[in-house]
């Protein structure tokens, strides 16, 4: 089992930056990648970044150059660095964690809410 808390979310203006945090407890060594995922009221689920634990990092394409991801192995946390932000990232953000227990296995926080006014 793999255990995820968020922290981090919050209100702010548009063009503003928040930073997600995301700390995993329970098998921590079976985890090969952590992510952050978000959702808008209304519509799917949706990839923001991934990181792999060799620190290769996939983003959207929406997030670009605007948000980034990191692992501090050490504390077994991951971030969202989220900068430039817009309305249209107004979303619940849920980090993932992939692990392999068996089998491939996906493991969700609460997810933590961010909102960016206009």
């Amino acid at each position: 089992q793999v255990q995820l808390v968020e922290s981090g979310g919050g209100l702010v203006q548009t063009g503003g930056s928040l930073r997600l945090s995301c700390a995993a407890s329970g098998s921590i060594v079976s985890i090969v990648r952590m992510g952050w995922y978000r959702q808008a009221p209304g519509k799917q689920r949706e990839l923001v970044a991934l990181i792999a634990n060799g620190g290769r990092a996939n983003y959207a394409d929406s997030v670009k150059g605007r948000f980034t991801i990191s692992r501090d192995n050490a504390k077994n946390t991951v971030y969202l660095q989220m900068n430039s932000l817009e309305p249209d990232d107004t979303a619940v953000y849920y980090c993932n964690a992939l692990a392999i227990i068996s089998r491939p296995i996906d493991y969700w926080g609460q997810g933590t809410q961010v909102t960016v006014s206009s």
